[in-house]
């Protein structure tokens, strides 16, 4: 397994929005003022990312938002915090496990998965899809199979 928590936190740390870096502090975001970038170089391209409180590479909590096109994959991974996912629009599937299946029950917007650290699970997009993660940071991500995390596939 490889640990990329580093590179992802040095990545999100230039796309937080100075305003929204303490939690302790009062924020209020609409949809229209999220500043959707590119998704980190630990996820598959196409996905984007906007982050609406905290630094989900350094130390305390975050939240943030991730919107993948149809047919989006993250192949089975962990992470070293638990990870809280809400889904806003669209649907996706996740599951535990090293192996996708992308025949499961996708959650519909309003549903709710908590994957703990360590759990190793994936994630499909059959459709476009807008999710929000919260947790405890510094977050990372380790993928099961070296091969394929995306940042060695340059």
């Amino acid at each position: 397994m490889v640990r990329v928590a580093p590179v992802v936190a040095v990545l999100l740390a230039a796309i937080v929005p100075t305003s929204s870096v303490a939690m302790d502090e009062h924020t209020s975001v609409s949809p229209d003022q999220l500043k959707w970038v590119a998704a980190p170089p630990a996820f598959p391209k196409g996905a984007q990312i906007a982050v609406l409180a905290g630094d989900p590479s350094k130390e305390g909590m975050y939240v943030i938002r991730l919107k993948a096109p149809a047919g989006y994959k993250v192949m089975p991974h962990s992470h070293p915090f638990d990870e809280n996912v809400t889904v806003m629009s669209g649907s996706f599937i996740i599951e535990m496990g090293d192996k996708v299946d992308e025949k499961k029950t996708a959650l519909k917007p309003g549903g709710f998965a908590k994957m703990p650290k360590g759990m190793v699970h994936y994630a499909v997009f059959p459709e476009e899809t807008v999710i929000q993660i919260h947790g405890q940071g510094p977050q990372g991500i380790t993928y099961v199979n070296p091969a394929d995390d995306p940042r060695k596939q340059n």
